[in-house]
């Protein structure tokens, strides 16, 4: 499960970029136990959900601001790119949750591994 924030600095160029890295990313266990495959390598399935709040700043006060992330008019669009650049990096189709839907996803955690990707934070 990828959970998406877009802020409203991200370009089409930031969507390239995380898809490749969470197509390429080495993040399941080979024969020996050792994270050394990736999404593609394993041929795996990916649910992609849209989740704005993850750019919510909680810096002053006790309600946690949500100016950096994109308007709908801005994110929508990028969203969908992302869809169309995972499908395509995974050569495969990938499951959606429905932008800004109130939506109750199950996860489950096989393992201690949760990973925050920023686009913006290349270096």
């Amino acid at each position: 499960m990828v959970l998406l924030g877009i802020e409203n600095t991200d370009t089409l160029e930031d969507i390239e970029w995380l898809s490749g890295k969470i197509s390429q990313m080495r993040i399941f266990n080979d024969e020996q136990g050792l994270m050394n495959l990736s999404l593609k390598d394993v041929n795996g399935s990916l649910l992609l959900v849209s989740q704005f709040t993850l750019h919510a700043s909680t810096k002053k006060g006790n309600r946690p601001s949500f100016i950096q992330a994109a308007r709908p008019e801005q994110a929508i669009p990028l969203y969908e790119s992302m869809v169309r650049q995972l499908e395509k990096d995974l050569g495969q189709p990938i499951s959606t949750g429905i932008f800004g839907a109130d939506m109750q996803v199950e996860l489950i955690n096989d393992g201690p591994v949760t990973i925050i990707i920023d686009s913006k934070n290349r270096i």
